[in-house]
């Protein structure tokens, strides 16, 4: 039987519930199952729940609810379980201008790797990813698994501006810079798409559990869809 995860105290007015400490698609899923299902069943006095990539942190109103109270109430979400239908399997395409100054860092991804710049554009668009989280910066969306072969250090001194639609690798992971944030990621290119938009509902472009897929484009094609995006803000 597996065990369940732990539950903590996090100050006074929060919980945290830890599924594990490693970046694990089966851990995240987890993660994201708990969420879903105690946003369903919330009860008085629990606030926002945070999902990152092993950890849900469950905010709730001390003068209305003890600890023992909201682990009581984890303990029966837990206990509830969840069906696999409930899950995105929505995958979102996402055009890129790779390399030049639109991805800075992918000599260097290709250098340490040492393969081809074409095959880190050819690697890196290979795959389906799992988006495990959505933060840090308004809408910057972390994602993975990265092949072997790309993966690749972040940055030792982050730069303090990265374009908004920079595509980049750290370590296992990819991810995207939604709006104009400092950054730490190797850059290997840029998409001309508009991630987050806070008329929109969620405002954020990707959400956690949802899955992407990442396409080349030349710097035509890059153009035509920013005008596009300008045009009609999604």
């Amino acid at each position: 039987m597996e065990e369940r995860p732990r539950v903590l105290p996090a100050g006074d007015q929060a919980i945290l519930i830890e599924f594990g400490a490693e970046i694990n698609p089966r851990i995240n899923r987890q993660v994201h199952e708990f969420t879903r299902k105690a946003n369903q069943n919330k009860i008085p006095g629990i606030g926002e729940l945070v999902p990152a990539y092993g950890t849900v942190l469950v905010y709730y109103d001390p003068f209305s609810l003890s600890f023992s109270r909201v682990n009581s109430w984890i303990q029966k979400v837990f206990s509830a379980g969840t069906s696999a239908s409930e899950f995105s399997q929505t995958v979102k395409e996402i055009p890129v201008l790779y390399g030049g100054p639109y991805g800075p860092d992918i000599s260097f991804v290709a250098e340490h790797n040492r393969i081809s710049v074409e095959e880190v554009v050819q690697l890196h668009t290979s795959q389906t990813y799992l988006v495990y989280v959505v933060g840090f910066s308004p809408g910057f969306t972390a994602m993975g698994i990265v092949p072997p072969k790309i993966q690749v250090p972040r940055l030792a001194n982050p730069r303090i501006k990265v374009a908004p639609g920079s595509v980049g690798i750290g370590g296992l992971q990819t991810g995207i810079y939604a709006v104009e944030s400092p950054g730490g990621w190797q850059l290997i290119g840029r998409t001309p798409l508009t991630l987050f938009n806070l008329n929109n509902h969620p405002p954020s472009f990707f959400q956690p559990g949802d899955y992407a897929r990442f396409y080349a484009i030349n710097e035509e094609e890059y153009l035509e869809i920013s005008k596009s995006e300008s045009r009609n803000p999604k």
